[in-house]
C-alpha cells in the first residue's frame, strides 16, 4: 500500500534528453515492486506532447504511473512524471507543485530546477541520475542534491547515445558515481528494494 512521504526513506529523480529513453525504459522496468520510494522522472519534451511516455512506462512497471499535476501528494511506490512544458517542483515533503516560468536551459521542464528542489526538500534521502542529452541540464541540479548529502549517479558517457548532459556533470564534480548504462537499471534497483 502507498504511504504519503511522511518516513519516506528514498526519492529517486531521474533526468534525461536526447538519447534517454532506452535507458528511462530499462530503470522502470526494473523497479522493486516493493520499493519505499518515490520515483520522479524528468526529460525533455515538446509542450503539447501526448500521454505516449506515459504509457510507455506504464507497460515496463507494475507501478503506478501519473503524469505530476499541480498540487498532486508525493506518494511512495509510484512513479510520477513531469508534465511537458512545467516546471516540476517539490511544494514540500508531501506535495508537488507547477512552474510556467522561463525555461532553464532553453527546457521546461527543467532537470535543474526538480533536482534542485529535491535536495531543499528531502536531502540526503534523494538519489538522482542523470542520463543522455544534449545540453547543460542537470548538471547543477545534481551538484545540488550531492551537496545535500544525496546519491548521485551519471550515466558513463561513453554509454549514452548523447554524451554532453552526463559529461558536463562529471566536469561539475556532481557524479558520485558514473555507471553503465547496462548497470543503472540493478544498480537502482538495489538501491530501492524495501528492506526488512
Amino acid at each position: 500500500m502507498a504511504q504519503t512521504t511522511v518516513g519516506i526513506r528514498t526519492v529517486l529523480v531521474v533526468g534525461g534528453s536526447a538519447g534517454s529513453l532506452d535507458p528511462v525504459l530499462q530503470i522502470v522496468g526494473a523497479l522493486p515492486a516493493d520499493t519505499d520510494a518515490a520515483i520522479v522522472i524528468v526529460v525533455h519534451r515538446k509542450a503539447g506532447s501526448d500521454s505516449i511516455l506515459s504509457n510507455l512506462l506504464a507497460a515496463k512497471t507494475s507501478l503506478p504511473v501519473k503524469e505530476v499535476e499541480d498540487k498532486d501528494p508525493v506518494l511512495t511506490g509510484h512513479i510520477f512524471l513531469a508534465p511537458p512544458d512545467y516546471h516540476l517542483l517539490f511544494e514540500n515533503r508531501n506535495y508537488f507543485a507547477l512552474d510556467a516560468s522561463e525555461k532553464i536551459n532553453y527546457s521546461r521542464p527543467s532537470i535543474d530546477v526538480t533536482f534542485e528542489s529535491a535536495a531543499a526538500a528531502f536531502g540526503s534521502t534523494v538519489v538522482g541520475v542523470l542520463l543522455s542529452g544534449a545540453n547543460a541540464d542537470g548538471a547543477e541540479g545534481l551538484a545540488a542534491i550531492r551537496n545535500a548529502g544525496g546519491l548521485t549517479l551519471v550515466q558513463d558517457p561513453a554509454t549514452a547515445e548523447v554524451y554532453y548532459m552526463p559529461q558536463q556533470a562529471i566536469l561539475l564534480g556532481a557524479a558520485g558515481q558514473v555507471v553503465h548504462k547496462d548497470q543503472l537499471p540493478a544498480r537502482l534497483a538495489a538501491l530501492l528494494r524495501r528492506q526488512p
